[in-house]
């Protein structure tokens, strides 16, 4: 069982029941899934850079991605419809708490003039999405190989009622918000 998976059921889980009052353990938030997802708008011009891409990410998350495709085409961007754009990893389960833990503690801190996180990148329901602006402040990823810096948005799908819920579920996992 990973570090941030066990650190939920034991010491999180209870204080989200007693702060919300949740009678049931079911109703406590928790994180159902993480979404990993660049976009890659220069593989209009070069194919290469997808396959790049999608090596990346299969090393940050272990699990192969999923190629993303253009839905319609757009002349301005020289767009065509289901033309390769990107790459998408869908993390569930024990996959999902260790890429966190890594996330929170090996990758937010490589950030340089880190302030911390956003504290209202909530949309409304819950769910919590932040951009990380390169791909080698992952471990796994050798400065070395990198040709081109991608970026990729972290969407933490999480089953709370409320952003406050969820909020306050990041901060006990150690997700490090900004004060404001």
């Amino acid at each position: 069982m990973s570090r941030l998976m066990e650190k939920y059921q034991q010491q999180v889980a209870p204080q989200l029941m007693e702060r919300f009052k949740n009678k049931n353990k079911l109703s406590v938030p928790r994180i159902q899934k993480i979404v990993v997802n660049m976009g890659v708008g220069k593989a209009v011009d070069n194919k290469k850079l997808i396959e790049e891409a999608t090596k990346h990410l299969a090393l940050i998350t272990c699990q192969k991605p999923l190629i993303t495709k253009a839905k319609k085409a757009i002349a301005g961007f020289k767009l065509r419809e289901n033309q390769a754009i990107g790459c998408k990893v869908t993390l569930r389960g024990k996959r999902m708490f260790e890429f966190l833990d890594r996330l929170i503690s090996i990758v937010i801190p490589r950030i340089r003039d880190f302030r911390g996180l956003s504290p209202n990148a909530f949309d409304g329901r819950g769910n919590y999405t932040f951009g990380l602006t390169d791909q080698a402040m992952f471990p796994e990823i050798s400065i070395d190989m990198v040709e081109f810096t991608q970026g990729m948005d972290v969407t933490l799908v999480i089953s709370g009622n409320s952003d406050e819920q969820s909020r306050e579920l990041l901060k006990l996992l150690g997700m490090p918000f900004r004060l404001e």
